[in-house]
């Protein structure tokens, strides 16, 4: 399965509220504390970080919040999300496989890719259930058409 496929996917059952082709951004001036209010509103775990909505800067998850209110305290969602974010953002294109992008996402510990064209110009965002989601579909697949293929026989 290809990641534009995910996207497809994606489209037919996003988040309420939230057009599957939406990519939720916010400006590395941003605080914490209103990333945090965006990532509650919008029902989501990572926002990428971008200064004009079209290019990834950076990505900020609720996981780098918490990481910062444990020694910060309160104070700490007065900060600007730039010196916060994870700044070597991974991205995939459309045409890259899902199994990839899985693995990618497994052996780096993070669970949010920006899908970009040749441009760089995000195009969606896939997590890593999408990535798991869209494997299970293809395994129950593969396993419909191998007993058909023995029922048959």
């Amino acid at each position: 399965m290809l990641v534009k496929q995910l996207l497809s996917m994606k489209s037919n059952s996003g988040k309420p509220g939230i057009a599957a082709d939406t990519v939720v951004t916010i400006a590395p001036t941003a605080t914490l504390g209103e990333a945090a209010k965006l990532l509650a509103e919008r029902r989501i775990g990572a926002v990428v970080v971008s200064s004009d909505g079209t290019r990834p800067e950076g990505i900020l998850s609720e996981r780098d919040i918490v990481r910062q209110l444990g020694p910060g305290g309160a104070q700490a969602l007065s900060e600007p999300i730039g010196g916060v974010m994870t700044r070597s953002v991974q991205t995939c294109s459309p045409a890259d496989d899902a199994l990839t992008i899985l693995e990618r996402m497994t052996e780096g510990r993070f669970r949010h890719m920006p899908v970009v064209d040749e441009d760089g110009r995000m195009l969606g965002v896939i997590s890593i259930g999408d990535a798991v989601s869209g494997r299970l579909k293809e395994l129950a697949a593969e396993k419909e058409a191998l007993t058909g293929m023995i029922m048959g026989a």
